[in-house]
């Protein structure tokens, strides 16, 4: 009767499970990091080693809403970074941050409010607000929380803390004191919707559609030059625009000097056309036959830049006159090279007013409606309403030359980022700070009491651009575009929720008070008090003692408060200010802010103007940006998206862990692609390093590593290359986290675990490991390496695998020095992987296993269908004996490994001969099958049932059979 030898082989023995079940054991995993303080930990001791500061400062997300896949991907790049770096001998505080004024969050109170908000103060206003934000942040905080991030969760940075409002208000201090803040008019974007101004990094672009124009402005007085070349038939200068509402703002038409322009003739009038923009612009508006009567440049009508000749066209529908201007601006791309001009409504607009003085006209008020008094065609009315009509008014006199009702869509229009509407370009008073100092000093001129400013910021802070690394190499040409192109920065907003614009007025002579010292007396008041503090007092108790007017003497009891309160962007600006310096006492750089690709204009274009404004450096060394979360259709990740699944769903299913490794997969530069199925691939990954793992620890029963470890050079050959491969997993993975390229180590770690584990060594290795003594030389080499792979690997995926690593720690073999938790361990070292690295080693291996792929193929033909086999054919291949044909250098390195062979194809017996080529032949093994091992080793005259080698291992009694 056949013995059963089961129990006598040394069969892996693991609790690690098979099956993760991430999803129900992560949370109580979370619960021992929390209770056992395992950041504070991590970082006390760092701080105890004195080791070397590492600063990632977080950019606060809205206080707003549940987190979404963008939210997570953020939060876990940076999670990478922070137990990478404390790993590698860092001390890497990480404090997380939220954003918690403005008007994401005003917006959802004013919402909950309704129409109550209207009785109530603004403080009470802000009060509210101050309470949904504090609801968001814990629930935010939670969230980030299950998705196992590391970080000071109880002392996190919120912009509406005291502290943090205080020094915001000292930032703007600093602004105020070096003459940079100015008062002025000026256009801005209008979120009618919101009734607020708008920076640009709160303006998204999105699809529009409009009514447009091309509206014959009557043109009576030519110049000399020109007088007779029309024919003396009615002239008209032709603009074009998509916005028919800025229409009652025109006060003059902008050509190129050095631009062709021409009369041509039409149905018994005459336009003026950019020669270039006239094939394109009659066919536009439908009309076929025409004539050209001349053509000259733009600066016969408009002279030289700069100066202009005074002509002047007549507005199409008020009585006043559109004067012809020079413009460098202009250009061919589009309309008809004569460009309508309202001061009040477009940038180049009130620039060019500027420059000839012209009136900043804004008929529009706050709501996005004319106002009455001065457009009483359409009073009242919203501007976008008002659109079809100004094209039917425009007709009815013969002034339009296009079509009623004709409309064209524009691919990027600025909308609001919270509201979503399409937004408006409207002049206001606002506050602004200068990005030249000519311009702050010439809005500040008739201010008494206002620092001269000096400073070029524009100029400052392009040159601390260049000292930063950008990471990509393309956010530098990205974030330096902006900030060359970018108009003065509008810092204030009509709103109630946020910082103060620590500003007086003075009723007696209106003038305007707005100094550092105010700033920093208010920011200690608001220190103690909150910022609130600046709409519950008065202004006399909001001043330092004994202030006055400089202009006229008055006293505080003639000061009113300014209403505005500060851009959000100015808020998180000065974050590196109230955090970097203030909670933490670290200095005001930072080593990374790591952000999406947006906030090239938004967090890092507001904190490195702030930084450079008040302390003359940018106030991070590196700027690492990463894409948006969008479907598998290119669209953003979201609700419409095909199969979409929420994140808590994702993470009820499969556990923030596969969140965790489809944020290391992908290349994060570009944008991201996430779907059901992406995620799914994401657990099958998971589960090929799992079952490595499993198969690491259940090798390593019984193994004690400070007793069993063997000695590098008395480990066998094989054992040796593994840990050559280890080596190089190491080395490359710590590149990749020191370069920030994550996909890099998830892409190294799941192919050394399939491929160089998986299915070379753990399955060449398997004999011996199964089969021979538990305590024999070979299979303690085989442990020995094992561990010592294992003990690396796990350290290497612990900035990913965060719950994984853990709980492989717990289960692996300890070295008496090692930590209770692999989040305490240091990153594995050059110094101790390099004596792993041989070079001469793996270069052989690689062409052994080039040969062994060569036998597999062979083995693979001759293997028979399931129970289908004919003579010639095997089922496993240790029923196979193999004769490799060589010649040259395969045949030398074939024949130093003679006795190995066998190991290597996992085959009960093969050998090398030197052939004329290489050749693989397959014979079936005729020796007799071992019932323990499956080896074919049993002679068919002999009198055991097992092998030799078998019977030896049993004969030694550390295996007995029942």
């Amino acid at each position: 009767m056949s013995v059963d030898y089961k129990d006598t082989l040394n069969l892996p023995k693991t609790d690690f499970e098979m099956r993760a079940n991430l999803a129900q054991r992560e949370p109580a995993m979370i619960e021992r990091w929390e209770s056992s303080k395992i950041y504070d930990r991590m970082i006390e001791a760092r701080r105890q080693q004195n080791a070397p500061q590492f600063l990632l400062h977080d950019g606060p997300p809205y206080a707003n809403g549940n987190i979404h896949h963008g939210h997570i991907l953020n939060k876990v790049l940076k999670d990478f970074v922070v137990k990478f770096k404390n790993m590698d001998g860092f001390k890497a505080e990480f404090v997380p941050g939220w954003d918690c004024h403005g008007l994401p969050i005003e917006h959802q109170v004013d919402k909950e409010l309704g129409a109550k908000k209207a009785e109530m103060s603004k403080v009470d206003v802000r009060k509210a607000c101050r309470v949904y934000a504090d609801k968001y942040v814990s629930i935010q905080r939670d969230e980030f929380k299950r998705m196992m991030v590391f970080a000071d969760w109880e002392n996190p940075y919120k912009t509406m803390s005291y502290q943090y409002e205080a020094a915001t208000v000292r930032e703007l201090g600093k602004f105020l004191g070096k003459g940079l803040v100015y008062r002025g008019l000026k256009p801005v974007h209008w979120d009618w919707a919101s009734q607020t101004a708008l920076a640009e990094a709160e303006v998204e672009y999105a699809e529009h559609t409009t009514e447009h124009v091309y509206v014959k402005f009557p043109f009576e007085h030519l110049p000399e030059e020109l007088k007779g070349a029309n024919k003396d038939l009615p002239t008209y200068v032709v603009i074009w625009t998509t916005t028919p509402w800025t229409l009652p703002a025109n006060l003059a038409i902008a050509l190129h000097p050095e631009l062709d322009y021409q009369f041509v003739e039409v149905a018994g009038e005459v336009l003026v056309i950019a020669e270039g923009l006239r094939d394109s612009t009659l066919k536009a508006c439908g009309i076929e036959d025409f004539e050209v009567l001349n053509t000259f440049k733009g600066r016969v009508l408009v002279g030289e830049l700069g100066e202009g000749r005074g002509l002047e066209a007549a507005h199409p529908f008020i009585d006043r006159p559109s004067v012809l201007l020079p413009a460098d601006y202009v250009t061919l791309e589009q309309g008809t090279g004569c460009v309508h001009t309202a001061p009040g409504h477009g940038q180049e607009d009130f620039g060019l007013g500027q420059v000839f003085g012209l009136e900043t006209l804004c008929p529009v008020d706050f709501r996005g409606c004319f106002m009455e008094a001065l457009v009483p065609e359409w009073g009242g009315m919203h501007v976008f309403k008002a659109n079809p009509l100004i094209q039917e008014f425009l007709a009815e006199r013969g002034l339009l030359l296009n079509k009623v009702g004709d409309k064209i869509k524009i691919e990027r229009y600025p909308h609001g980022w919270r509201s979503k509407k399409p937004v408006i370009f409207r002049a206001t008073t606002q506050w602004f700070i200068a990005m030249e100092a000519e311009s702050a000093n010439q809005q500040n001129e008739q201010v008494v009491g206002t620092q001269r400013a000096d400073m070029d910021l524009r100029g400052a802070v392009l040159s601390e651009i260049e000292k930063v690394q950008w990471v990509p190499k393309w956010g530098r040409d990205r974030i330096v575009g902006m900030v060359e192109n970018r108009p003065d920065w509008c810092i204030s907003r009509q709103r109630s929720w946020g910082v103060p614009i620590t500003v007086m007025h003075c009723q007696s002579c209106g003038n305007v008070l707005a100094s550092e010292a105010i700033a920093n007396h208010v920011a200690d008041l608001v220190e103690e008090e909150g910022a609130d503090v600046w709409f519950e007092k008065s202004p006399a108790e909001l001043v330092p003692p004994g202030t006055s007017c400089a202009k006229c003497g008055s006293g505080p009891e003639s000061f009113s408060k300014e209403n505005d309160i500060l851009d959000v962007w100015f808020d998180s600006g000065t974050s590196w200010a109230a955090v970097l310096e203030g909670q933490l006492k670290l200095g005001t750089v930072a080593d990374l802010y790591l952000e999406g690709s947006d906030q090239h204009r938004g967090w890092f274009q507001s904190s490195i103007m702030c930084g450079v404004g008040t302390r003359g450096h940018a106030p991070y060394r590196t700027c690492l940006t990463h894409g948006f979360v969008m479907d598998t259709e290119g669209r953003k990740y979201s609700k419409s998206s095909k199969n979409f699944e929420p994140p808590q769903k994702m993470i009820d299913t499969y556990g923030a862990e596969i969140l965790r490794l489809w944020v290391a997969a992908v290349d994060y530069r570009g944008d991201i692609s996430l779907s059901t199925e992406i995620i799914k691939r994401m657990s099958d990954a998971y589960r090929k390093v799992r079952n490595t793992f499993r198969f690491l620890l259940g090798n390593l029963d019984g193994f004690d590593p400070n007793h069993d470890l063997v000695a590098y050079e008395d480990m066998l050959e094989e054992d040796r290359w593994l840990l050559n491969q280890t080596a190089e997993v190491v080395n490359r993975c710590r590149q990749a986290y020191n370069e920030y390229q994550f996909h890099t180590v998830f892409h190294t770690s799941v192919q050394f675990c399939t491929v160089d584990l998986s299915n070379v060594h753990l399955d060449l290795a398997k004999d011996r490991m199964y089969c021979d003594a538990a305590d024999s030389k070979a299979r303690r080499s085989g442990q020995s390496a094992y561990f010592l792979t294992l003990h690396a690997l796990v350290r290497v995926l612990a900035p990913v695998l965060s719950f994984t690593a853990e709980e492989v720690w717990d289960l692996l073999p300890k070295l008496a020095q090692d930590p209770d938790s692999v989040h305490l361990t240091d990153f594995p070292s050059k110094t101790l992987v390099e004596p792993w690295l041989d070079s001469e080693l793996s270069e052989r291996w690689e062409r052994l296993l080039e040969i062994r792929g060569e036998v597999q193929k062979a083995l693979e033909a001759v293997r028979a269908p399931k129970n289908k086999k004919e003579p010639g054919q095997i089922g496993s291949s240790q029923e196979a004996d193999v004769t490799v044909w060589a010649t040259g250098s395969d045949f030398d390195l074939l024949s130093k490994y003679q006795s190995f062979l066998a190991t290597l194809f996992i085959t009960s017996y093969a050998r090398v001969e030197k052939g004329d080529e290489f050749k693989v032949d397959v014979a079936v093994a005729t020796d007799e099958k071992c019932p323990r091992c499956w080896n074919h080793w049993v002679k068919p005259d002999s009198e055991h049932e097992i092998c030799p080698r078998c019977a030896n291992v049993l004969a030694d009694g550390t295996h007995k059979l029942d």
